[in-house]
């Protein structure tokens, strides 16, 4: 596994208060890993910001978060790729279990559980915590899973899931997304327990939960009419 190449894919949209720390972080927890930020039109000075952490910085303009995984996966070749947020919310600490899980073998996506552990403290929105409850029940119903965190930002994913992905998503309902198709495909799912926190005080989230939640719908609706 020493030969592997392991990516950390972090799509960023103005995240100035804390892009540095997630970089440094995940640079401390997997030194051997290529460190990939991309920024997505911010106009807060993010990219400097990652460059001088140490980050690989490129550019993506469509904006949305899904047209960004999009192209990381289309762009990065690696062995392992772990997709983080830019927010400081998800523990770099957990990256390299989720890492030895994908190169082994043992999975083809691993999935950081936010909801088994401190979602429902830490998060202070409560409509986003019936959302992910929601969109749990609904997607384990139609596809026959056992899913605890479907919508979880933190996940790695293997070099043949990554480049055989077919995204359609262009924004927040890429998590869905990638966790429907991993399950249709029948592809081997594993999750993580992980300490979820907060955004830190200045960090300001990018998610309106109606919004956005009713595009996550959609799109599991449109993917039921897909499969």
């Amino acid at each position: 596994m020493s030969e592997k190449k392991t990516a950390v894919l972090i799509p960023c949209y103005n995240e100035a208060a804390t892009v540095e720390k997630v970089v440094m972080d995940f640079k401390r927890a997997l030194p051997q890993a290529e460190i990939y930020v991309y920024d997505n039109n911010s106009t807060d000075g993010t990219d400097e910001i990652a460059r001088k952490a140490g980050a690989v910085v490129r550019y993506e303009k469509k904006q949305g978060k899904g047209n960004v995984v999009r192209s990381m996966f289309r762009d990065i070749d690696a062995d392992c790729y772990i997709m983080t947020d830019g927010d400081d919310t998800y523990p770099a600490e957990s990256a390299p279990e989720m890492e030895k899980m994908i190169l082994s073998g043992e999975a083809d996506m691993v999935i950081g559980d936010r909801l088994s552990s401190t979602y429902f403290t830490e998060n202070k929105r409560a409509l986003h915590g019936v959302g992910n409850k929601m969109v749990r029940r609904l997607v384990n119903r139609m596809y026959k899973g056992g899913l605890h965190d479907i919508m979880s930002g933190l996940r790695a994913v293997n070099r043949d899931y990554a480049k055989n992905f077919p995204a359609i998503s262009d924004g927040f309902q890429i998590e869905t997304e990638m966790a429907v198709y991993a399950l249709k495909r029948g592809l081997t799912i594993k999750e993580v327990v992980i300490e979820y926190r907060d955004r830190p005080e200045g960090s300001v989230s990018k998610l309106n939960t109606v919004k956005d939640g009713i595009k996550v719908l959609a799109m599991i609706a449109r993917l039921r009419s897909k499969y």
